[in-house]
């Protein structure tokens, strides 16, 4: 039978010490083994048994592909600023030493050095978080939707949640608010209509008598679409003070977190956390990896009676961030404190570059590649925050015999760039590329034309 010819396990690792030498002997005898059940199953049809050094050879691509990362770095010539599949908001350097400070060593992440007892884990962040926006106190979970989960669990279980129909979004991955409150126990009270509400149908669930719970009531901001023409819908304030008068909470999930006023970057106003905090709202729940331009993490700022609530909750240790996150995301706020967010955050260096500075970065890239063309173009915010939000811009333009082909052999190099397209072309927006890359952009771009030269 001619699977005789195939080597054994034991032959064939003696001739693999350079592989056990560098990935161990349990995974090279599982790559091995890997390989040789896939030519038993190929040489029952076409009869052959390759040599061992094939075998060897094969093994140790199984192993490069089995052990190296599948995140790494990548360059973001798109123009979107927080572009979701690409890991939203890259961190500033005093973020990552930040996290990097405190990564191989052991932590006073919940013991105090002061009293020698058990601490808050919370501590600075809830400082700074009640500094910059105003509020009574601060909580910080994994994610913003894990921050909505939690609140509507802990505030709103088996009791009624107003929101309008205006409101009932999707976020990224299908997640839905609807489906997220049917998770929490909380009952939903749709008002409005999709382009119309008004305080009066706010009015009118409020003055329905209530045996369970207290009401909430709650506004989710509409981070990834607009609705514009013929809508309506009621000042924040006046929204709450209603519910405030019928003794009821009042919750707004802000999503993009900003604390920057967007007009002063050219972009339409955003709502800002201390607006709401200042309009009253009695929790004000947002992301840190968006506008913020910090790592992921759910940020839950307010009174801190119901912060407290929050805090003694089961579900606040299943969802609460880990000492990175809350590392990163003090050395983040603390730019704000500093008022140096926009020379020290990227996606904010990145929002206040100037059309000028960037048609000039466009016209180097023309020059040093000798090809192309340089077009005035939009960047966008990207990220689900501020939809529709368009930043002036200069891209560089290359037409190519296939894009598809073009697009992959970016993709292929290490570190992978990802370009966009439009009308057949593909653009390169120096918006979101770093000056570290900028060199690596030009190099691989040569590179990749002159070997698709005929």
């Amino acid at each position: 039978m001619i699977l005789r010819n195939l080597p054994s396990i034991d032959k064939s690792l003696k001739e693999s010490e350079h592989l056990i030498a560098k990935y161990g002997r349990s995974l090279t005898v599982y790559g091995l083994r890997t390989v040789m059940d896939e030519i038993r199953k190929l040489a029952s049809t076409n009869g052959e048994v390759p040599g061992i050094e094939f075998i060897i050879d094969k093994t140790e691509k199984l192993l490069i592909d089995l052990t190296a990362p599948t995140i790494k770095p990548v360059i973001n010539a798109t123009g979107v600023v927080l572009h979701t599949n690409l890991g939203r908001a890259p961190l500033s350097r005093a973020t990552i030493e930040a996290m990097d400070r405190i990564a191989c060593s052991y932590t006073n992440l919940e013991f105090d050095l002061e009293t020698g007892k058990r601490g808050s884990r919370l501590g600075q962040v809830d400082s700074l978080l009640k500094y910059l926006t105003g509020a009574e106190s601060g909580l910080v979970v994994n994610n913003c939707a894990s921050a909505v989960l939690l609140v509507l669990t802990a505030l709103a279980k088996r009791g009624k949640v107003i929101l309008s129909r205006s409101e009932l979004v999707e976020i990224g991955g299908g997640f839905r608010i609807p489906d997220v409150m049917i998770q929490s126990g909380a009952r939903l009270v749709e008002i409005g209509t999709t382009n119309k509400v008004k305080l009066s149908d706010y009015q009118e669930v409020l003055n329905q008598p209530n045996s369970s719970s207290r009401v909430l009531v709650m506004r989710v901001h509409r981070s990834n679409f607009k609705i514009l023409g013929f809508t309506e819908e009621p000042e924040l304030k006046s929204i709450i003070d209603l519910t405030h008068q019928h003794n009821s909470i009042f919750v707004e999930d802000l999503g993009s977190g900003a604390f920057l006023k967007t007009e002063n970057y050219g972009l339409e106003h955003e709502p800002t956390v201390q607006e709401s905090i200042l309009a009253g709202a009695d929790l004000v729940l947002f992301s840190g990896d968006k506008l913020l331009g910090g790592p992921q993490a759910g940020i839950i700022v307010g009174k801190e009676e119901l912060i407290a609530k929050l805090r003694k909750h089961p579900l606040t240790r299943a969802l609460r961030a880990d000492k990175l996150c809350i590392a990163g995301l003090s050395a983040t706020l603390l730019h704000y404190v500093k008022e140096e967010a926009d020379k020290e955050i990227p996606i904010w260096k990145k929002i206040s570059k100037s059309p000028e500075s960037l048609k000039l970065v466009a016209e180097s890239w023309k020059q040093e590649i000798g090809f192309g063309e340089v077009i005035d173009d939009f960047s966008t915010i990207g990220g689900g925050s501020m939809p529709g939000e368009m930043l002036p811009t200069s891209v560089l333009s290359i037409q190519v015999k296939s894009t598809d082909k073009f697009l992959r052999q970016l993709r292929e190099n290490d570190p992978p760039i990802i370009a966009r397209t439009q009308n057949d072309r593909i653009l390169f927006d120096p918006r979101t590329i770093s000056d570290e890359e900028y060199d690596i952009l030009v190099r691989t771009v040569k590179s990749i034309l002159i070997k698709n030269k005929p």
